[in-house]
């Protein structure tokens, strides 16, 4: 029997209604993750739990409730989260078999909560939308009509509407009188499925732009269900905004925050709250992520707007937190905390930042434990190693990462599933532990140790200073010790997908509002 106390469904349940913190924790793979999970579970898989729950869960006596689905993962996971700190860890009551018994809803794909939400916000507000052959129709008769693409600028790279414009989400009502600034522009927001481009849709229409709006009906799914060729590759991205666009984006934003209940909040309330011993406080910078390099406050992470309301599990991972959000021209996060309010959230946007206040530059440093003493190793010294021949590289970066490209002869591997790994791997005299920097290897060390009891070295820089170094590379699944499960491939992602998942995807959407009526914890409203 285990040691650690156990949380049932009836008790999670009745903690998400009274709007309770609840980090309800999946620790499997994103695969498996994808293919059943309660809605505001959250998935920080065993294999990379180290060097993301800090960021994830940043209060260490948070309420943490921790499932599998009977592969031993839970019960190491828990331990794990005892070592690192956390103070009231818990076991789901019969994991997920549990939940489902208990007469819990569970729920496929990622990011469920933001894709039933936006399903919820075109039922309820009839969010305009056009289908792919009305969009062609139009691009075809080069009538006046901008295409604005509301996702992340590298999947809009990947493939994109002809003439679409990259605008992430956020972004859209400080942008579009800039790029629409006929009244009478048609505008069309794409996303890949539908939850972006129904927000960012609703978002224009929630600000009253004078333009007529609609999102592109499902997507670039859409697009190419309908036998239409998307392009790839393409760069055109949002320009700046005049200040008197900016203006009257401002106050527009605004009025649809105050609207949501969104609160207003000051840098002495802020102090104030990241210094309560019982309340998570998430502070979150919504600009773009050149923008918060450039100059942000300290403490605060970059998420960009869009992304945040689509991916709010992957960051705000404890249900019931608060949330603050900070920008320079109160567009950005005023707009994304009106979302955010409607999801349930307490949230609140930091009014009148200057750019004196943004003190901090530079990327984002995340939290991490400290690592485990190790021994790092040259880029020449494992050249001469491999040569010889009696060395394993183990790579434990994402396996998307792998495949794009390796050095030459190592083996892919999962931090969770070390002992099975190591069963496929050739044994040998030493081992070379690697990730794109090398951080996530090093808390692999003592376990690789034990299992082999032969030595272990960590690559210094890792295998992005192998690239850097412009050593050899492989490319390909070309040494698998476990399979991919760390990714759940999206049925919405890159341009090879075949139409019976796209169509199943969307008509998986599409019944997502009626699971929301059997889940009942939501807590979603829509103005």
């Amino acid at each position: 029997m285990s040691r650690l106390p156990s949380r049932s469904f009836a008790e999670i349940k009745k903690a998400l209604l009274a709007k309770e913190e609840v980090a309800l924790v999946d620790v499997r793979e994103e695969a498996p993750f994808a293919e059943s999970h309660p809605l505001f579970a959250v998935n920080i898989s065993l294999s990379r739990l180290d060097i993301e729950v800090y960021a994830r869960i940043p209060r260490r006596d948070t309420a943490i409730t921790v499932y599998d689905n009977g592969e031993g993962l839970a019960q190491r996971a828990a331990e794990r989260l005892l070592q690192l700190g956390y103070t009231d860890v818990a076991l789901l009551e019969g994991g997920l078999e549990g939940w489902r018994n208990a007469g819990g809803e569970l729920f496929i794909d990622v990011n469920v909560p933001s894709k039933a939400f936006g399903e919820l916000v075109e039922s309820e507000r009839h969010t305009p939308s056009l289908a792919a052959e009305e969009v062609k129709a139009l691009l075809d008769a080069k009538a006046d009509v901008v295409v604005l693409d509301a996702r992340r600028f590298d999947e809009y790279q990947t493939m994109s509407i002809p003439s679409g414009i990259s605008v992430p989400g956020a972004e859209l009502v400080l942008r579009v009188r800039a790029l629409a600034p006929n009244p009478k522009t048609q505008v069309i927001v794409n996303c890949a499925g539908r939850t972006r481009s129904i927000i960012g849709t609703q978002s224009l229409v929630n600000a009253g732009i004078p333009n007529p709006v609609a999102a592109l009906r499902n997507g670039t799914i859409g697009w190419t269900l309908a036998g239409q060729k998307l392009e790839q590759g393409q760069s055109r991205r949002f320009t700046e905004v005049t200040a008197e666009q900016q203006q009257i984006a401002a106050q527009s934003a605004r009025a649809v925050a105050d609207k949501a209940g969104v609160g207003r909040a000051t840098l002495e309330q802020l102090s104030q709250w990241q210094a309560e011993p019982k309340r998570t406080t998430y502070l979150f910078d919504v600009r773009t992520p050149e923008e918060y390099e450039a100059g942000h406050l300290p403490g605060a992470r970059s998420v960009p707007g869009g992304q945040l309301v689509q991916e709010t599990d992957h960051v705000a991972s404890v249900r019931g937190a608060r949330i603050v959000l900070a920008d320079t021209e109160g567009v950005r996060a005023n707009m994304s905390a009106s979302w955010l309010a409607q999801m349930g959230w307490e949230v609140w946007v930091l009014d009148g930042l200057s750019s004196a206040q943004l003190t901090e530059q530079g990327p984002w440093s995340i939290p991490v434990p400290l690592a485990p003493s190790s021994i790092d190793i040259s880029l020449s010294t494992l050249q001469g190693w491999l040569a010889e021949g009696n060395t394993q590289v183990l790579d434990f970066t994402t396996s998307a990462n792998y495949v794009k490209q390796h050095i030459p002869g190592a083996w892919w591997v999962l931090g969770a599933q070390l002992a099975a790994a190591l069963e496929v791997i050739p044994p040998a005299e030493r081992y070379v532990l690697t990730c794109g920097s090398s951080l996530l290897a090093r808390y692999a060390v003592e376990e690789v140790r034990e299992l082999t009891g032969k030595p272990i070295f960590v690559l210094a820089g890792g295998t992005s200073a192998w690239l850097k170094a412009g050593l050899p590379v492989e490319q390909g699944e070309t040494a698998l010790a476990v399979p991919r499960t760390d990714r759940y491939r999206r049925p919405y992602e890159g341009t090879d997908n075949p139409r019976e998942a796209m169509q199943a995807y969307l008509d998986w959407e599409f019944g997502l509002i009626a699971q929301l009526g059997r889940d009942g914890t939501h807590g979603f409203r829509v103005i």
